[in-house]
């Protein structure tokens, strides 16, 4: 938002493709319509707004694949242009400067011995002034003064946090290298009575259970003081953090379950105050105003898309921003359940019961690290609507249960996965929901890799499957994605040289004669994340042993397909297939 917090800048694809929209945030009346801004002819997927309020900053889709650009815009629409990235070259989008004159962008290493560079950029320019390199960094809040950056690096899971002094050319870590990982962080002026000029809020799992908010002083000539916990909770993660300008205010999202709880931290009196109201179950994307006193950000649930809303900080009025189209459909609200996994683990999902029926599937979410939660999903719902029964799992390696469950499927952890999806089978044949007949699988990314090694590995449990964009062979993956996907994921998978027998072993390739009943398989035809090649291969290898599989590759769609169209025709074809075959 701007900081005025009078109007908002958004992505949303209510014209078919996502596109940057900025809207007035209107407390009392009617606001006048959004209006579109135009960048770019490619998908905008992220967007935000400039602290000077003179300019949007957009993260662009180059030809709607993996790759992106970044791009500048006049909150009017004038003088958009790319300042980052292009064809070839892959560019990120990070945090404006706290002044608003220039913007981070980073580009990822694009090969072995290759550093990520991060630099200032000019909006004005186009000028890029040299900030950081590092190996797989990410550059996440720059002090007023532009001295201090805070910065991430390290595969998934094992992220560390720092602190460079460009003045002093010093960087030091803000918590022990360790088990854990830290992945949002952000820097503001000390607290009163604290020993640093400065202070960073870190939300971390290192050395912890569980994610929690992590406060830690310092300031110039290497001044650091102790890191401390400043809240945490037994039964939630904290997932995001955002404060005001004068670091006397902190926003606060807990993740308790998949459900959203939101927090107002005074970084003074360290009093928690619990925010009461959500108008939904999950909130994402939250703003909070340079002056504390607003906050907007993106609120969803299972019978609703998501929208804005605006939250006063002081009154703790809620007023909606925006407002989606609301279903004409009566929509399943999902049941939370908890069940165990072959090895006793305790694991949940949530399931979206149909009506009168016998037939279920599966659903796997990517990641791995994602989660399952009560969101907005036409998918779930479209299948419940045909008659089948969705049970949307958090498997073992799933983010929102504590360090210890998204670690439990890493390297070897892998196999153990595999039987949380059978576990998953095996409960709704217990709990009376479906037939263990008529029980089928899918999911996409990650959760399509776990798919196909579902079928290749346990066969006999699931009647079809749909595997949308999921890796076949760990091996190929690690030659044919992203240089920065594949240095991050060796901690997940295993590394391609040291692991390579473990690689080969969990690849539902080198098992796929097993694979004997109805798959579809569905990519993107510029997918770099997981390759194109990951499904080809498998289609080939099944229509070389005569199996029942069905190929759907979309134009011009990358890992997320972003168009209206490419959505409706997966989704079409997805219930259609498995109202076929179960």
């Amino acid at each position: 938002m701007t900081p005025d917090a009078r109007r908002v800048a958004f992505i949303s694809d209510r014209s078919g493709s996502p596109e940057v929209w900025v809207q007035e945030v209107a407390l009392e009346g009617d606001a006048p319509p959004a209006r579109r801004i135009p960048v770019s002819a490619d998908p905008v997927i992220d967007v935000s707004w400039s602290a000077d309020s003179r300019w949007l900053a957009c993260t662009v889709a180059t030809d709607g694949g993996v790759r992106t650009q970044v791009w500048v815009v006049r909150p009017d629409g004038t003088e958009a242009r790319r300042i980052a990235g292009d064809h070839v070259e892959h560019a990120e989008l990070g945090p404006w400067t706290r002044s608003g004159h220039r913007v981070v962008v980073t580009y990822p290493s694009a090969g072995p011995g290759r550093p990520t560079r991060s630099f200032l950029a000019d909006p004005w320019t186009g000028r890029l002034d040299p900030l950081a390199e590092g190996d797989l960094i990410h550059v996440l809040d720059v002090s007023l003064e532009e001295r201090f950056l805070i910065l991430i690096d390290g595969e998934r899971g094992a992220r560390f946090c720092s602190v460079v002094d460009r003045l002093e050319d010093q960087h030091f870590p803000l918590l022990p290298h360790g088990t854990g990982s830290t992945d949002v962080a952000l820097v503001r002026p000390a607290p009163d009575g604290e020993s640093g000029p400065l202070y960073v809020y870190l939300a971390s799992d290192v050395g912890l259970s569980r994610r929690q908010l992590i406060g830690l002083p310092f300031g110039p000539n290497g001044h650091r003081g102790e890191p401390r916990t400043l809240a945490f909770r037994d039964d939630a993660e904290l997932e995001a953090v955002d404060a005001d300008d004068a670091g006397s205010l902190l926003l606060l999202v807990w993740n308790a379950a998949g459900r959203s709880e939101l927090e107002l931290y005074h970084t003074g009196t360290h009093e928690r105050q619990p925010i009461t109201g959500l108008p939904g179950l999950v909130a994402t994307t939250p703003v909070l105003s340079r002056d504390g006193g607003s906050v907007i950000l993106g609120v969803e649930g299972p019978e609703r898309p998501r929208e804005l809303w605006h939250l006063d900080t002081h009154s703790r009025r809620w007023t909606r921003v925006t407002a989606a189209p609301a279903p004409t459909e009566r929509l399943v609200v999902p049941s939370l359940e908890t069940f165990r996994g072959e090895d006793g683990l305790v694991l949940t999902g949530w399931l979206y019961r149909a009506t009168d029926s016998d037939r279920a599937v599966v659903h796997l979410h990517g990641g791995p690290e994602a989660q399952e939660r009560p969101t907005f999903s036409p998918q779930h719902q479209a299948l419940a609507a045909a008659g089948i029964s969705v049970f949307a799992v958090n498997v073992r390696g799933s983010s929102g249960f504590g360090r210890e469950f998204v670690h439990a499927d890493d390297l070897g952890g892998r196999f153990d996965a595999f039987g949380d999806v059978r576990a998953a089978a095996h409960h709704l044949v217990a709990t009376g929901v479906a037939d263990r007949r008529r029980i089928g699988v899918t999911g996409r990314s990650y959760g399509g890799y776990l798919t196909l090694a579902s079928l290749a590995f346990s066969p006999g449990v699931f009647a079809a499957g749909v595997d949308v964009c999921g890796m076949s062979d760990l091996t190929r993956f690690y030659e044919e994605t992203e240089p920065w996907i594949a240095a991050a994921a060796v901690t997940k998978y295993g590394h391609p040289e040291r692991d390579r027998a473990l690689l080969e072993a969990i690849s539902p390739l080198r098992q796929a004669e097993a694979i004997d009943v109805p798959l579809l398989v569905v990519h993107g035809e510029l997918d770099t994340n997981v390759p194109v090649g990951e499904a080809r291969r498998i289609v080939a290898a099944l229509h070389a042993l005569d199996r029942p599989v069905e190929y759907l590759e979309l134009p011009g769609e990358g890992h997320d397909y972003r168009r209206a169209g490419s959505r409706k025709r997966l989704l079409t074809d997805l219930v259609g297939f498995l109202a076929a075959h179960l």
